[in-house]
């Protein structure tokens, strides 16, 4: 896909031509702004500590109207699915990159590892939560067990001093279960166990919590040599439902 140059930079990718992406925008503007409410818009702004305007949408009637704009329309491809997403980011409101982030958990098994920068630049712009480990564990983590080449890309996130790339690298295995690579897992954890942001430090238990599902003494006897390393959220996380 030619979405940007050669490996995974920080610079912007180029939003690639795209008639079916023309259409989706098109709809998407045209029925979410029409119901829009502003004074919703307020509350969830503040909710969310004021990182993006909102349109006002609640997720039941957003999700709905995503069915409205998405009625008849194609399966998209690679360079679609990039076109939708990067166009989706540039407008300011929230809404539009809840509709984006849906699209791509939806269609990005049709996306190669080429697809990555795209994923990072959605990551690292207009940053938190709410997009960030949705990305992570649904885009991110799909490309990388799709090609466990792109491994090495999370190597080298997981030192990026952007926090959210390192809490990216640290939840996009959430969804991989018997799959997970422990010794990447742990190595993730122990490398990032010093990070003073809150964010970087609950993905660390999120991260082992979830690996606790699948193998809850792997996760006990790391915390029993390492939990000094820790600050005490990541340990409470991990162990929320095992136990020390």
């Amino acid at each position: 896909m030619g979405v940007t140059g050669e490996g995974t930079t920080a610079r912007t990718p180029r939003v690639p031509d795209s008639g079916l992406a023309d259409t989706v925008l098109e709809r998407l503007t045209a029925v979410y702004g029409a119901a829009a409410d502003p004074e919703r818009a307020v509350a969830m702004r503040a909710y969310m500590k004021d990182v993006a305007p909102f349109l006002g949408l609640a997720t039941p009637d957003r999700r709905s109207l995503s069915r409205t704009v998405l009625e008849g329309l194609p399966r998209p491809g690679e360079n679609d699915c990039a076109a939708v997403a990067l166009r989706c980011w540039e407008l300011p409101e929230r809404e539009y990159h809840y509709f984006a982030v849906d699209y791509l958990r939806r269609h990005v098994r049709h996306c190669s590892s080429g697809f990555l920068p795209v994923a990072r630049h959605l990551v690292t712009t207009v940053p938190w939560w709410d997009t960030v480990d949705l990305l992570a564990a649904h885009v991110v983590g799909a490309l990388v067990a799709a090609d466990p080449a792109l491994a090495a890309e999370m190597d080298d996130w997981i030192g990026d001093d952007d926090l959210w790339l390192a809490r990216t690298a640290l939840l996009h295995q959430l969804r991989f279960k018997e799959r997970t690579d422990t010794r990447r897992l742990f190595d993730y954890c122990l490398r990032r166990s010093g990070h003073p942001d809150f964010f970087v430090r609950k993905a660390i238990g999120w991260s082992l919590r979830e690996y606790a599902k699948t193998d809850p003494d792997a996760v006990r006897a790391f915390l029993a040599r390492e939990q000094q390393r820790f600050a005490p959220l990541s340990v409470r996380e991990a162990l929320r439902n095992i136990g020390a």
